[in-house]
């Protein structure tokens, strides 16, 4: 860890906020992954309800803490609900998490995740590269859901990516959170890079999900901080899929790793956390 000691993270403080507030969070996500982003709520210390109806998705805002948008199963019922919470979440002052899950690969997500961004003032934006990328330019070419090899983030593009970062920061009025094999959180004066997480987590849908469900927690819970936050849950996750893949045995398989990461949410303490936090303020 580098930089000024008044950005580090208080891991303690925001974990334990999330635990003891345990805020509930409307998630409008995809159906693929929609059990898992649940459940790893409930791991962190949150409390999921999942409302995606026109009919009572505004009102179903109303009495949750914190909104997660996720567009990863599209359909055009649901976009209307999109813009109904996140307009009812905007006028209660609640914080809203969108993850513009394929932006890019095709017409509709993109156009979808742009007209989103400007109907709803979102808290955090979380993607891969190349979906923060499309969002930036109006238009991408994404590889399905997963980010092009062409857009990763390399130790070589770091301080470019960091930069672009910012400025989208400085653009949208969101935390940007760009996750990738190095992950980036940040807002338009500075960026935590982070380097925890494990490549067999590309090895099961939904890691992403599940972070933008928790991201959606930890900044409910600490919406004085919210850059360090959505820091703090970035990290949590990719020490957890470490935490996950040594617990696996000679007969355990990606199906096992998804139960591990969400075991180890789920008995993630402060300590653990400080303790396995690798990660960089620039």
């Amino acid at each position: 860890m580098s930089g000024d000691i008044k950005k580090m993270i208080d891991f303690k403080l925001i974990l334990n906020r999330v635990r003891e507030t345990k805020p509930l969070i409307h998630n409008i996500t995809n159906y693929v992954t929609v059990n898992d982003c649940a459940n790893i709520l409930l791991a962190c210390g949150a409390s999921p309800i999942m409302a995606d109806d026109i009919e009572e998705a505004a009102e179903i805002t109303s009495i949750c803490g914190g909104l997660n948008i996720n567009i990863g199963t599209l359909n055009h019922n649901t976009v209307k609900s999109m813009i109904a919470a996140g307009k009812k979440a905007n006028e209660l002052g609640h914080p809203a998490v969108l993850d513009p899950v394929g932006a890019g690969a095709s017409r509709l997500r993109t156009e979808t995740a742009l007209m989103l961004m400007g109907e709803v003032e979102f808290s955090v934006i979380r993607g891969n590269i190349s979906e923060i990328k499309t969002l930036a330019s109006g238009f991408g070419n994404t590889k399905g859901v997963d980010a092009s090899a062409s857009d990763k983030v390399t130790e070589e593009n770091l301080e470019s990516t960091i930069a672009f970062a910012k400025q989208f920061s400085q653009k949208t009025g969101a935390v940007t959170a760009i996750t990738g094999a190095i992950d980036i959180v940040a807002d338009k004066e500075r960026a935590y890079c982070i380097r925890n997480g494990h490549p067999m987590m590309s090895s099961i849908t939904g890691t992403g999900c599940q972070l933008s469900a928790m991201t959606a927690a930890f900044v409910t819970a600490n919406m004085e901080c919210v850059t360090e936050a959505v820091a703090a849950a970035v990290i949590a996750m990719g020490l957890c899929g470490e935490k996950a893949f040594e617990r696996l045995g000679s007969l355990d398989g990606n199906m096992s790793y998804r139960n591990y990461i969400i075991d180890a949410v789920y008995r993630l303490s402060p300590e653990t956390l400080e303790r396995g936090a690798d990660y960089e303020v620039r």
